[in-house]
Parts: structure tokens; C-alpha cells; sequence
């Protein structure tokens, strides 16, 4: 890559997602892997199925080596403009109210955790009494 990078929108990046042309954006450079894809150790699907998104985090996930990182920079076409990249929104569960399925106060459960093991431990020692008085 010379001094001037070129710059790509992840719609130009997204056109080139076949097995004899094959791009990727991860961390905000543009790579052709093409000729990469017999060689890549996980196989070319997995680099097809990262083109037309920011395949940044799946690259990460991997863990690749250091050997891997230097080796991308052959391949290296240009970077991409970061205001096509589509924001990444995080997933909140929509708020739910507390919801009782069997509509048993919440009051007469803490006192049957309360009564059912003393009544259990009564009946342990009525039956240990009754048992040694016959």
C-alpha cells in the first residue's frame, strides 16, 4: 500500500464476494484474500461468508497469530470508509414485569418453606417416639 490509502464504502467492498474475487474489512482495512483462499487453514468459506460486513469481530473470536497479522498486510487493497459501516446496536432484553405462574402470593410460599420442613421434622420425631414407647 502506498501513502495514499485508498478508500472503500462497504458497498463497493460487498460487491467483491465470490471465490476468484473475494474482499474483506476487518479492523478498518480492506483486504483481497482471493488468492488466499485455498491457503487459508479454515478453509475458504469461512473468509466467503465474511464478505459484505466488518468481519472484525469473527477474525478477533479466532485468535489468529502474529505470523497471520503480518501475512494480511500483502493482501491489503485500501481502507474502508468507517460511516458505511452499519452501527452496532446492543441487544436489551425488553423489561418484563414479575410475572407469578401459579398465582401464589408470595407471602404463603415463604410460610410453607417455613411449615413444611418443621412439620416434616415433627413427624420425624413423633415417628422416633412413637416407635421406642411400643
Amino acid at each position: 500500500m502506498g501513502d495514499e490509502a485508498k478508500i472503500f464504502t462497504l458497498s463497493q467492498v460487498s460487491e467483491h464476494n465470490q471465490a476468484h474475487d473475494c474482499w474483506i474489512v476487518i479492523n478498518g482495512k480492506v483486504y483481497d484474500v482471493t488468492k488466499f483462499l485455498e491457503d487459508h487453514p479454515g478453509g475458504d468459506e469461512v473468509l466467503l461468508s465474511s464478505t459484505g460486513k466488518d468481519a472484525t469481530d469473527d477474525f478477533e473470536d479466532v485468535g489468529h497469530s502474529e505470523s497471520a497479522r503480518e501475512m494480511m498486510e500483502q493482501y491489503c487493497v485500501g481502507e474502508i470508509d468507517p460511516t458505511t459501516i452499519p452501527k452496532k446496536t446492543k441487544y436489551t432484553p425488553p423489561k418484563q414485569p414479575h410475572y407469578n405462574q401459579d398465582k401464589t402470593s408470595e407471602f404463603i410460599i415463604k410460610i410453607l418453606q417455613f411449615l413444611v420442613p418443621l412439620a416434616i421434622l415433627g413427624l420425624a420425631v413423633g415417628i422416633r417416639i412413637y416407635t421406642k414407647s411400643a
